[in-house]
């Protein structure tokens, strides 16, 4: 793998992008970028806290500002919020970046999100009939994340690297 090109791990929430991402950041010797620490560091506030507070258009607006900014450092793994792929300057932006789209059933993603509190409330069918297809449209690799390990699902990666 050239260490030139950003590795971006989306997927909806529930689906791993940050614990997959931290093993993969890991393995390849990079940095990983992740949005909520870069919510917390910049704002002070979790995502649930800005949608709370802000409304959703402003976390989706950070949370892109995140992937785009992230994206100017050298390259690293980013764990990007799905919101991110909404926004076209984004999907712009990615076909730099070698992008893996982290996927399950809808029953897996919200079954893991059940005990999360980081995030504002969600329905993963919602939101993956908004953002499939953009997921669909950016994805280099489209990986099932319902029943491989973070570990296998980050060996996974680096190979296909």
């Amino acid at each position: 793998m050239s260490k030139n090109k950003p590795v971006v791990v989306i997927g909806l929430m529930g689906s791993g992008k940050t614990t997959v991402g931290k093993l993969l950041a890991r393995e390849l010797g990079v940095p990983l970028s992740d949005s909520d620490p870069y919510l917390r560091g910049r704002y002070g506030t979790s995502a649930a806290e800005i949608a709370k507070a802000e409304g959703a258009h402003v976390l989706h607006q950070r949370e892109a500002e995140h992937v785009l900014h992230a994206l100017t450092e050298p390259p690293q793994v980013i764990a990007a919020a799905a919101s991110t792929v909404e926004d076209p300057r984004v999907r712009e932006a990615l076909r730099a970046a070698f992008v893996v789209w982290l996927d399950a059933p809808d029953e897996i993603l919200a079954q893991r999100m059940r005990s999360s509190d980081h995030r504002p409330e969600f329905s993963p069918s919602a939101m993956r009939a908004r953002r499939e297809p953009y997921f669909l449209q950016v994805a280099d690799l489209r990986l099932d994340v319902s029943t491989a390990t973070p570990e296998n699902t980050a060996t996974t990666i680096y190979e296909a690297l």
